[in-house]
């Protein structure tokens, strides 16, 4: 049986939240004032239809005069989180991750993790391995940052263990709200704050699904917010907004937001699903929901019968 995913009807009508619909570099110098996070996923370069093909150096001074810009809006103790994948020409791969360290780096900003967003699906490559993860790059403007520990610990996996020697032999060694996300690489579904994030990317049968083509999830969103901002008192930007989702996750837990989008009718579908979300209409993935395992008598895992005549030998 298909479950429905829930719909949220909360929302905090004291939390300022604005959707800009404009070009980012003209936009960010009017702000007054700044912001304890500047999470997005910017353009790729992939010559989709919102987007025009450029060189990758090109690509990348466009983006280093927006980033400077940002970093002026961010507040001290504020982080920037940059969610990237890569750049294909001509069958080779150029990681945007690699490129994108030596812009920040040279506006004094300092990487506190590089983390993994792994996902199942997507293209299906013939001439490399098919690509199943995108990067979050963690900077920070200065060694005093926001970060809520406790919001984004998960459960411990030996919830028992004791301390065997010591002043402390026999209590509990672990942290009763659960342990501090390491930095072992390794999908567990369940513990979904660990550095390697296995967060399903937003294809056709996702219930956040929109008609933009490189949606991020609310969830992955989600999961920055709550533990690089204050609840109520902080500000978030999305400088390239798309269909809304880092604003929809700022409203949802209780963080003042704006989104800044240039193309109108991502603006449009975005200020739709804000107001869903107000009305409790908007179908969201929780953002603890394990990863769909298929069981062996579900079809899509069983063998198909075409397949059982062919023969790989030789």
């Amino acid at each position: 049986m298909k479950v429905k995913e829930p719909l949220f009807g909360y929302f905090n009508s004291e939390i300022i939240y604005s959707m800009i619909n404009d070009d980012t570099f003209k936009v960010i110098d009017t702000f007054n004032r700044e912001f304890d996070l500047i999470i997005t996923s910017p353009p790729y370069n992939l010559g989709k239809e919102y987007e025009d093909k450029k060189s990758i150096e090109d690509y990348l001074n466009i983006q280093k005069k927006i980033i400077a810009k940002l970093v002026d809006v961010l507040s001290e103790k504020g982080s920037i989180c940059w969610q990237v994948g890569n750049f294909v020409q001509n069958g080779e791969i150029f990681p945007l991750d690699i490129f994108y360290y030596d812009i920040f780096k040279q506006l004094k900003l300092k990487l506190r993790n590089r983390i993994i967003w792994h996902f199942e699906h997507g293209l299906h490559a013939s001439k490399r391995f098919s690509g199943r993860y995108e990067t979050i790059l963690w900077f920070t403007k200065s060694d005093k940052y926001i970060f809520n520990l406790d919001e984004v610990r998960v459960p411990s996996k030996y919830p028992g263990k004791k301390h065997f020697k010591g002043p402390k032999k026999g209590l509990p060694s672990g942290n009763p709200r659960g342990k501090n996300p390491s930095d072992i690489w390794e999908i567990v579904s369940m513990d979904w704050n660990n550095e390697i994030w296995n967060i399903p990317n937003v294809k056709s049968n996702h219930p956040e699904k929109t008609i933009h083509q490189c949606q991020f999830p609310v969830e992955l969103v989600e999961r920055c917010i709550l533990a690089l901002t204050n609840e109520k008192e902080s500000w978030v930007l999305d400088p390239f907004a798309g269909v809304g989702s880092t604003v929809i996750a700022a409203i949802k837990n209780n963080r003042n937001a704006i989104g800044i989008e240039k193309e109108k009718k991502y603006f449009d579908v975005a200020n739709n699903r804000i107001d869903a979300f107000k009305e409790g209409e908007l179908k969201l993935r929780p953002i603890n929901k394990p990863i769909h395992i298929p069981s062996k008598n579900d079809k899509v895992a069983q063998y198909p019968k075409e397949w059982l005549k062919l023969n790989f030998k030789g």
